[in-house]
């Protein structure tokens, strides 16, 4: 039987075989990460298709998108619990799989409703993966390179969510609509086997109980809020079908606090609230996400609809933006070690703030380099924002609960991305259905409520009426930017409060040196660095100020 070699100071209490290989995978680890962004960003330039070939009503298009998110979402704190209990690789690999199947569903799908099925099992997928590669990440990397390797793995997450337009415009202007979900296949394929080759087990060596009550009540908690987000600006926000939708939500979230209050073993131990890296962190992801998404959203109608480029030009035209942030994140840990958190943070979700008041001042004929004027510095901005502020929250959470962290990290990815595209998405529409008011009030109420619909729906119908719809279109695309710049300059706001914020909350202390102290999640005895090793041992972390 063979004896595995020492662990060594020089490992930093990791095991050598995979400190060796560590950055191998992370390679992996951020390929499994790029699959799940671009599955939730990739099918936007491909709703017109699916509408033509599938016959798919606007509800039908709408799921197709949404039911990805609402069900990750809802599943995120239960699959990191899960991860962290019975093993991450377990998880990842298993996400991974299930996630191959739903796209080879979606691929040979012949019907609106089969698609948003197999969109739905890839949620589930992407659950388990996305908080997976986080947990793991913490795991295989030392304390004092994990600020690094945590903006490795921001930059591809933010760099993804832009990239999967390109891939998607270009496949459809060459194949069929089933490729946009093809093309993952052979990258899920070649990620499962890099993942079971390279990737080491890990989990919770506690093995705390799972808590059954905390799981459901926060599945039904986020799935209700994000279903409330999503439907909200369909329904009415005050309606009366929103006001129980977002009803449920805050009756399952009180439970949910209640709960995990008083069981032993908690799923999200509430004491990491108390935290102010943890608590500030978790907001400023959702405000630096409601930004990156709501803008995404607002960019690709506004290059196609509104300047007439094709699928594929749009999304090009969205590289920079992805160049910038994964050029930019793995810059980022430098910058804090030498100005600390607290300036780097506020810095950049100022820049994020400035780059949305920016874009709200764009035209129906803007030249292309006003448009990047607004694009770098949101880039930019959030590629500050996001990689130390992930560090944060996973620097608050013991190693042990490193899926917990990780969950927690990417829910409020998910929420602020859902409030980002629904709330200034509903800026857009009101705003816009009020300037186009005067134009349709004369057309039949059938086509006035296709036209008030959406910019789409307006230029539709002004292509059937000939020459005499010229004056609608026009109108139509003035009143879609003129929605626009008022939810852009609305963002800003809440951006720059946040910035405000940031500045006055985030902790300016010096990071606890190696071996200090042993913590106890929620409180300030963690350490910056907040993590237990095998020896026991707590080393800190440089990216905290």
């Amino acid at each position: 039987m063979n004896t595995p070699p020492p662990v060594s100071a020089d490992t930093h209490g990791i095991d050598p075989h995979v400190f060796g290989r560590r950055w191998a995978i992370l390679a992996v680890l951020c390929t499994s990460l790029m699959i799940v962004i671009i599955g939730n960003t990739s099918l936007n330039v491909a709703i017109p298709t699916l509408s033509r070939d599938l016959g798919a009503s606007t509800s039908q298009l709408a799921w197709m998108v949404d039911a990805y998110s609402l069900v990750f979402a809802g599943l995120l704190f239960t699959a990191g619990t899960l991860g962290d209990r019975y093993g991450r690789k377990g998880a990842l690999l298993s996400g991974l799989a299930v996630f191959l199947m739903g796209a080879l569903v979606a691929t040979t799908g012949d019907s609106a409703g089969q698609v948003i099925a197999a969109r739905a099992v890839m949620g589930v997928a992407a659950a388990f993966v996305m908080p997976s590669t986080l947990s793991i990440l913490a795991n295989v990397f030392p304390a004092h390179e994990r600020p690094r390797a945590i903006a490795i793995w921001a930059g591809i997450s933010g760099g993804g969510a832009a990239i999967g337009p390109i891939a998607s415009g270009f496949l459809l202007e060459h194949f069929w609509w089933g490729s946009v979900f093809l093309v993952n296949v052979p990258i899920i394929i070649g990620a499962i086997v890099a993942v079971s080759i390279l990737v080491p087990t890990s989990k919770d060596p506690d093995e705390q109980p799972l808590d059954l009550p905390g799981a459901v009540l926060s599945v039904v908690a986020l799935g209700s809020l994000v279903y409330g987000i999503i439907e909200g600006p369909h329904h009415g926000w005050l309606s009366n079908t929103s006001l129980v939708i977002f009803g449920v939500a805050i009756v399952a979230m009180g439970a949910f606090i209640t709960v995990e209050s008083r069981v032993t073993h908690p799923m999200l131990d509430l004491k990491l609230f108390k935290d102010r890296r943890f608590s500030v962190a978790s907001g400023g992801i959702s405000l630096t996400f409601f930004a990156m998404f709501g803008t995404f959203f607002l960019v690709a109608q506004y290059f196609q609809m509104v300047l007439g480029y094709s699928p594929l030009k749009s999304g090009l035209l969205q590289l920079p933006m992805a160049i910038v942030m994964m050029s930019l994140a793995p810059q980022v840990p430098k910058l804090v070690a030498r100005f600390g958190t607290h300036r780097v943070v506020p810095t950049g979700l100022t820049c994020t703030a400035i780059g949305l008041f920016v874009f709200s001042q764009m035209s129906v004929s803007s030249p292309l380099w006003s448009i990047y004027v607004s694009v770098v510095p949101l880039a930019a901005g959030m590629a500050l924002t996001m990689t130390p502020l992930t560090t944060l929250i996973m620097s608050s959470v013991p190693l042990n609960r490193a899926g917990v962290g990780s969950a927690m990290n990417d829910t409020t990815r998910e929420l602020g991305g859902a409030l980002g595209v629904a709330v200034l998405g509903s800026v857009v529409s009101s705003v816009y259905v009020d300037r186009l008011a005067g134009v349709t009030a004369g057309l039949p109420a059938p086509v006035r409520e296709i036209a008030d619909s959406g910019l789409g729906g307006a230029l539709a119908v002004a292509e059937k009426m000939g020459p005499a719809g010229n004056a609608l279109a026009d109108t139509a695309r003035q009143a879609f930017v003129d929605g626009m710049g008022t939810a852009a300059f609305a963002g800003g706001i809440g951006v720059l409060v946040a910035a405000a914020l940031a500045a006055r909350l985030l902790p300016r202390g010096g990071f606890t040196p190696p071996g200090a102290h042993h913590g106890r999640p929620g409180s300030d005895e963690t350490g910056a660095g907040g993590d237990v090793i095998d020896e026991g041992v707590i080393e800190a972390s440089p990216i905290l100020d």
